[in-house]
């Protein structure tokens, strides 16, 4: 048989018979030619950093400081605190000076070494006497003109407020203290009063003497936190010799010891 030659196969049936009949050469499939060696596999790159960008911080803002003026000491505050150090009359007490017109507070240890002095907001009614029985009236119940600091020398002590806060007791029958300020009432601006230049704007309160936080904190309630003290408030409109009268004995108390006046 002439042509191609046909390789026997193991083909047989029709299939077999359909592919001699096409004329169809199977031929063998040669074996898969053996793979090339893979190369080897490259080393990953370490990623490369890139500078992370910062936002630029602002610095912030630079606050005034309010500068406070000392207050200025009245020629009666200062005759009284000569007198308490020359007459002992705080005995072994730490003691303050409240000076109502200068609205400010005059701090000194048992021994009359002064320790500092700071602003006071005040009772916003002028006088020098609490009105018989306003202790035990309501707050809404009480005037303006009744909203007094009351003159004179009290023996104090640190005790509980209505609702649990700690004050310096100055007056417990008539319940004037003394407290850190008050800021509950944002209108009243009370900080800002203590703040402000001039004692013109420092009578708000129902009678209490307010101070600043932090000196009440730091030095009134290290002072008096034991065993209390001694405050002694200048008047309004009462004759200081009235309220005071043994400060004119002042000039014969430093000849009595030796001391010049």
């Amino acid at each position: 048989m002439d042509g191609p030659v046909m390789r026997a196969s193991a083909f047989t049936g029709p299939f077999a018979c359909l592919c001699t009949a096409i004329g169809v050469v199977l031929l063998p499939v040669p074996p898969a030619a053996a793979a090339a060696p893979a190369k080897p596999a490259l080393a990953a790159k370490p990623p490369v950093k890139r500078p992370v960008k910062r936002k630029a911080v602002k610095p912030p803002p630079v606050v005034a400081t309010l500068a406070v003026s000392p207050p200025v000491r009245s020629a009666d505050a200062s005759r009284l605190i000569a007198w308490i150090a020359s007459a002992r009359d705080n005995g072994t007490r730490p003691y303050l000076v409240i000076d109502k017109h200068a609205a400010s507070l005059s701090l000194f240890r048992a021994d009359g070494t002064f320790v500092g002095e700071t602003p006071v907001l005040l009772g916003i009614g002028v006088g020098d006497d609490s009105s018989p029985g306003i202790g035990a009236k309501k707050l809404a119940d009480i005037g303006p003109a009744e909203r007094t600091t009351p003159a004179g020398r009290f023996v104090s002590k640190f005790g509980r407020a209505f609702g649990g806060q700690r004050v310096l007791w100055v007056d417990y029958a008539n319940s004037v203290a003394l407290h850190a300020v008050i800021t509950t009432n944002k209108k009243e601006r009370r900080v800002a009063r203590l703040l402000s230049p001039t004692p013109d704007d420092n009578r708000i309160s129902f009678g209490c003497i307010n101070v600043g936080t932090r000196f009440y904190t730091q030095k009134i309630g290290a002072l008096f936190g034991k065993a209390g003290g001694i405050v002694y408030i200048l008047p309004d409109t009462t004759p200081f010799d009235t309220v005071f009268p043994r400060v004119r004995l002042l000039p014969y108390l430093g000849a009595a010891d030796g001391r010049s006046s």
